[in-house]
């Protein structure tokens, strides 16, 4: 289990993160059993590949605007925006512009 932050603090998700050139950035804010929260800064031209997750997941973006897609549909998310991505169903980060989001995990059986 872990957990970055100390409970009772008022987190900046924007400031949090931050962009590295021609990288994704992520940060652990907490990581237990039941699931995970993780700030991403993703720059410019980058995006995460295809994949599947046994979990569903909600990706909230916090600053620009990510596209994202989900069984083969595409989806523009801007900033005070989310999307549900349901649990073994491909979904990617398409590369475009620099974004930041969090994306919330919940495992569960």
């Amino acid at each position: 289990m872990t957990q970055v932050w100390k409970p009772e603090t008022v987190l900046n998700f924007a400031s949090d993160v931050s962009y590295a050139d021609g990288a994704i950035v992520s940060k652990t804010l907490i990581d237990k059993p039941a699931g995970s929260l993780t700030l991403f800064a993703i720059a410019d031209g980058q995006g995460i590949s295809e994949h599947k997750s046994p979990f569903d997941a909600t990706v909230q973006v916090i600053e620009g605007e990510g596209e994202f897609s989900v069984a083969d549909k595409q989806y523009l998310v801007k900033a005070g925006e989310g999307l549900i991505m349901p649990a073994n169903i491909p979904h990617a980060v398409l590369p475009k512009k620099a974004f930041k989001m969090l994306l919330t995990m919940i495992r569960s059986a």
